[in-house]
């Protein structure tokens, strides 16, 4: 499955999710791709919009290949097993979260235009444009977990098969246009993948806010 833009995968997801009669008081996208993705579910299901801020912990050997991630207010996740795969010493991880712990508010800063909404005791439908790895789903699954929703719905176009069995794990439902057993990047699936700018995620903020 390919799809044109990150638009016309939420708007695909948002239908499927739609036939599959799932509901949620609030749809909270994953930066910044993955509120492109959001926006255009909430669009379908009629349902508000807002940003769940994660950040990637990646190898300090390899910034790009995610060990972990960070999610607000302050969740850490650590994939154990990528450790024990490409061992690292603990004081060069600590340094990469630390800098990701920065980053993570400044990006709070920037994208909360707004007071954050109490989640507690709320169906949260959590949304990216792609799960690869999953680490920062399954970061932001932690802290919803934390802040006591009453049930997690994590959705994506398209997913690697193993990202999906393990969200399966900590969210309530997970629902994914295409999971892919050979998925090597999200790119992959999408035929227009500019990155997306702080400013079109607040501008679609601000959209939906009405």
């Amino acid at each position: 499955m390919k799809f044109a833009s990150r638009q016309d995968a939420g708007r695909k997801l948002g239908q499927f999710l739609n036939q599959r009669r799932i509901a949620a008081d609030l749809v909270m996208g994953l930066p910044r791709g993955g509120v492109v993705v959001a926006a255009e579910v909430a669009r379908e299901l009629m349902a508000p919009l807002d940003v769940l801020v994660v950040r990637k912990i990646g190898h300090p050997l390899q910034r790009e290949f995610a060990v972990g991630a960070l999610a607000e207010p302050d969740s850490v996740f650590i994939n154990e097993q990528s450790l024990l795969e490409f061992p690292v010493p603990r004081a060069d991880l600590d340094k990469v979260i630390a800098e990701e712990r920065t980053r993570l508010q400044e990006y709070r800063r920037c994208f909360h235009l707004w007071e954050v909404p109490s989640l507690e005791g709320k169906t949260v439908l959590l949304v990216d444009d792609g799960l690869a790895t999953g680490a920062t789903a399954e970061a932001a699954a932690v802290s919803l977990r934390r802040q006591n929703v009453k049930r997690i719905v994590i959705a994506a176009p398209v997913a690697s098969l193993e990202s999906v069995a393990r969200l399966r794990c900590l969210a309530d439902e997970v629902e994914v246009l295409s999971a892919d057993a050979a998925f090597s990047a999200v790119g992959q699936f999408y035929q227009e993948f500019s990155q997306v700018t702080d400013a079109e995620v607040i501008a679609l903020l601000k959209e939906h806010a009405g």
